[in-house]
C-alpha cells in the first residue's frame, strides 16, 4: 500500500528550497519558465487548446507541449511565429 504524504505548498516548497541545488537550478531555469508561462497565458487568453496554436503554426501539438513545460526555450523566429499566430505583440527587454 502506498504511503499517503500530506503536505501543502508551503511546506513542499520549503522542502524543495531546503535540497541541494535546488535553488540554483530553479535560478538557471527561470528564463524557460517565464517564456512558458507567457505562451501559455496567450495561448489561453485566446481561447486555444495546445492543437490549434500547433494547427496555425502548422507544427504538432507535442511541440507546443514541449514549448508549454519549459522543456525548450524557443528561438526568436518561432516567438515571433507564435505572436503572429495569437494575434499579439512579442516584446523582449533587459532589465
Amino acid at each position: 500500500m502506498k504511503k499517503v504524504i500530506d503536505l501543502n505548498w508551503d511546506d513542499f516548497e520549503k522542502e524543495l528550497l531546503a535540497r541541494p541545488g535546488f535553488k540554483e537550478a530553479l535560478k538557471d531555469t527561470e528564463l524557460e519558465y517565464q517564456v512558458a508561462r507567457a505562451i501559455i497565458r496567450a495561448r489561453v487568453e485566446k481561447g486555444y487548446t495546445q492543437a490549434k496554436l500547433a494547427q496555425k503554426l502548422h507544427t504538432t501539438q507535442s511541440v507546443i507541449s514541449r514549448l508549454e513545460s519549459a522543456r525548450t526555450l524557443p528561438s526568436l523566429t518561432l516567438l515571433k511565429r507564435l505572436a503572429e499566430a495569437l494575434n499579439t505583440s512579442l516584446r523582449v527587454e533587459f532589465k
